[in-house]
């Protein structure tokens, strides 16, 4: 198969209504090398980097609020710093780049994807118009 590993997706595929930072940028434990009392934090395999997670609420609407949690680990050699919060919203929204999905199977045996990226930043002004559609009434000139 032609597919093998981490899987290259635009940040629009994955999150298309955007995403929200809902916790801490938090090193992630590798628990083969970690024993008793010490904390060795986990290294990708393929690129050795440093791997950190974060927690972000997807805001698509259709998705079950069960679902709405995901956890983002980002590959860097320091520990990144969310967006500074924006006035007027109980969130912070965030965007990824140099995004990856790796599809496995949960402890449930349902399908799951890992999410792993390279960036993350606060999102584009601008970059994508929003999309509006008006019905012409009999009153439109």
């Amino acid at each position: 198969m032609a597919l093998q590993g981490p899987i290259p997706v635009s940040f629009d595929q994955v999150f298309p209504h955007g995403c929200y930072v809902v916790g801490e940028v938090e090193a992630v434990k590798d628990f083969d090398a970690s024993t008793g009392g010490r904390f060795v934090q986990a290294r990708d395999k393929l690129t050795s980097e440093l791997v950190w997670q974060i927690a972000v609420m997807d805001a698509d609407p259709t998705v079950k609020p069960a679902q709405k949690t995901v956890a983002v680990k980002i590959l860097a050699p320091i520990q990144p710093v969310p967006p500074a919060p924006m006035p007027g919203l109980p969130f912070t929204p965030v965007e990824f780049d140099h995004l990856t999905v790796t599809p496995y199977v949960n402890g449930a045996g349902r399908l799951a994807y890992s999410i792993k990226v390279r960036e993350m930043r606060a999102p584009r002004t601008g970059s994508t118009p929003v999309k509006t559609t008006t019905t012409p009434t009999k009153d439109a000139a």
